[in-house]
């Protein structure tokens, strides 16, 4: 049986462990958290010259003496309590001095022990030398120079790791010489002092005239001014591309499992002699949830690109530092702007976003928040129904919006006076330096998290999906959709959403749908109103559909690129949106509303939970308990708020 070493990688925030951990690990890494907390655990195993080696990635902490934060309470609990044989000290090699403060600590742990000297390339280019044989030499452990943007030095690391674990290389303090920190006994020092005067004895360094370029980007990014200038500027491109890009995509895979793939499958199941239930049911259901957990792939993917790459090259602990004294006013983390910003385009991949910040009440007050911000499929419906019952849509359309921003800012700010109850602490961080990370780093740090989502919230998303359309299908051979579960459930309910105006029973029957995607609400109001007319499967000419979905691939292709050129977000038209058969149905649904009722369903759409999607990523991110406990706030809020706006508008519109 292969002997497992179980390795941990310690060391301050910001020095490339996770780098160096994905060119260790390859693909074969895990994102987990740790037992009962919400503090985020990178895992991964490789193969080594007979050995299976297990790495466990913990949060960055400065010293084992105190943390501020859960992250840094779990980090110290695991290196003094967890189940590990060996420490993997990453050191950023240009602040030497400062991370060997730490170094004496964990030594103090008596496990073995390798340091890797990462951003060694870094360092040379600051005119830095280190004499790692020295320093191995004082600790009495393996010490490797990395690169941790290349993996450069990572099959020396494993050997160090084999040889330290082989050897049982403990670092001894009391093997330091005295004559390294003057005037101090070997075991009788200040860690301050001995990180001083080691890195003196290892250090060498020479002059370097020109200008640091990190300093440069700093005076212009860190602008009082022209630095808010660029953040907007910068995160108005993430956003547009972001959500621009993937648009066209995720209709072209909606498109490709509902109409090829679904149709496909009903076609060759209905020529089996299955039951029309089951035709529908796997190709419609499961065809259908599948295609909606991988519709959500481009954005996520592309989110997730863009995330990597902002703080994997030094920008986004400035966007902290920047934003920190305007979010401190209302008690956020100056990490929160980013993702309660991408929550206009899709809450899913900003509550995803959540993980840079860096305490867990943060991330859950922060994701409260972010399903009130109106994503684009919300600016949908709000157009659709603003512009068929308002005479100024534009004008409902924005107070829609502040309504959101308003509801999520006092969320947050009861939740900080309730159950996050926290000192709100001053900011202090050490910026890392700016660099370019390498694209296959990058690549297999984006593909780690998008397989965490497809894994994790993906299979809450199709179980959901695949319920919903049950409801709407049920009971068997239904074909009216007024006698369905679903209607069952909205007219048992209609005398619940009599305060808000909403008693009609078919409106509450487009909620149930609406749960599953927001714009289901106008296809689905368009169905009921609409005579029903039996689904009859038809021949399906393989041949043709999937040269028309390589059509629409191609087409896709083309849209996305030329949405970049327009620099307006092309998310937020409504060009498209509205086809020939929505025209059809408006005069229908404009019967079921009056504007006061109009305004309250709209009120009603913006505050409860954003969508099933939403939902499953909280329940994945936070927990059962809190998604559950957020739904029904949400569900509570939405009604009060519907009502009062019914009430009110009624007597200002009669």
């Amino acid at each position: 049986m292969m002997e497992k070493i179980r390795v941990v990688l310690a060391g301050n925030p910001n020095v490339g462990k996770t780098s160096l951990l994905n060119h260790l690990c390859g693909t074969a890494l895990t994102i987990g958290n740790f037992p009962g907390v919400t503090v985020e655990k990178k895992k991964g195993r490789t193969i080594f010259q007979g050995y299976e080696i297990e790495f466990v990635d913990i949060p960055g902490i400065y010293t084992l003496e105190f943390y501020t934060s859960l992250d840094e309470k779990v980090a110290v609990d695991y290196l003094k309590q967890g189940d590990y044989d060996l420490i993997l000290n990453v050191v950023e090699s240009p602040k030497l001095e400062r991370d060997l403060y730490l170094t004496l600590q964990l030594a103090q742990l008596k496990k073995p022990m390798v340091i890797a000297l990462n951003m060694a390339d870094e360092a040379e280019a600051l005119g830095i030398k280190i004499d790692e044989a020295r320093l191995s030499e004082i600790l009495k452990v393996p010490v490797v120079k990395t690169i941790g943007r290349t993996g450069k030095g990572t099959d020396e690391l494993l050997e160090a790791i084999l040889i330290a674990h082989e050897k049982n290389l403990v670092p001894t303090l009391s093997r330091i010489p005295v004559q390294i920190v003057s005037g101090a006994e070997p075991l009788n020092f200040d860690y301050a002092s001995l990180a001083q005067g080691l890195a003196q004895e290892v250090l060498r360094k020479r002059l370097i005239t020109q200008r640091n370029i990190s300093d440069f980007l700093d005076n212009l990014l860190l602008h009082p001014v022209f630095g808010i200038f660029f953040l907007f500027l910068i995160y108005y491109l993430v956003f547009k591309t972001v959500f621009d890009l993937s648009s066209p995509f995720v209709d072209f895979l909606d498109s490709f499992f509902s109409d090829f793939l679904g149709k496909g499958l009903s076609s060759l199941l209905s020529r089996s002699g299955l039951s029309d239930f089951l035709v529908q049911f796997f190709g419609s259901a499961v065809i259908g949830g599948v295609g909606t957990v991988l519709t959500f792939v481009p954005t996520v993917f592309l989110m997730f690109l863009f995330i990597t790459l902002l703080e994997t090259s030094g920008y986004l602990p400035r966007v902290a530092f920047l934003m920190d004294r305007f979010t401190h006013r209302i008690g956020l983390h100056g990490h929160s702007v980013i993702p309660l910003l991408l929550g206009f385009g899709c809450n899913v991949p900003a509550i995803l976003a959540l993980r840079v910040l860096p305490d867990p009440k943060d991330r859950l007050i922060v994701m409260a928040m972010i399903p009130f911000m109106s994503c684009s499929a919300r600016l949908v419906v709000f157009s659709f129904f603003a512009s068929l019952f308002f005479k100024n849509p534009v004008l409902i359309v924005f107070c829609l919006y502040m309504l959101g921003i308003f509801v999520a800012v006092l969320t947050g700010l009861i939740l900080q006076k309730t159950l996050y109850k926290k000192e709100l602490s001053h900011f202090v961080m050490d910026l890392p330096p700016y660099r370019l990370p390498s694209a296959k780093m990058l690549f297999r740090i984006v593909w780690l998290h998008l397989k965490s989502f497809l894994f994790r919230a993906g299979t809450i998303i199709f179980a959901i999906s695949v319920v919903i359309w049950l409801l709407l299908n049920l009971p068997l051979g239904e074909k009216n959709l007024e006698n369905t579960y679903a209607a069952r459930v909205g007219k048992a309910v209609s005398y619940i959403f009599a305060p808000l105006g909403l008693d009609d029973w078919r409106i509450g029957t487009s909620l149930i749908p609406a749960f599953l995607a927001r714009e289901a609400i106008i296809s689905t109001l368009g169905v009921i109103v609409e005579e029903e007319k039996e689904e009859k499967v038809e021949h399906f000419d393989w041949k043709s559909k999937a040269q028309e979905q390589g059509r629409r691939f191609v087409e896709a292709f083309k849209k996305g690129l030329i949405s970049l050129i327009n620099p307006y977000p092309t998310v937020f038209s409504n060009e498209d949106k509205e086809d020939e058969e929505k025209q059809t149905i408006k005069e229908k649904i404009k019967g079921l509303f009056q504007p006061p009722q109009a305004l309250s369903f709209l009120v009603f759409i913006l505050v409860y939970m954003s969508c099933m999607a939403t939902l499953a990523t909280i329940w994945k991110e936070a927990g059962k308990s809190y998604a559950l406990l957020y739904f029904f706030y949400s569900l509570f809020l939405a009604y009060i708020l519907s009502t009062l706006t019914y009430q009110f508008s009624r007597i200002i519109l009669s």
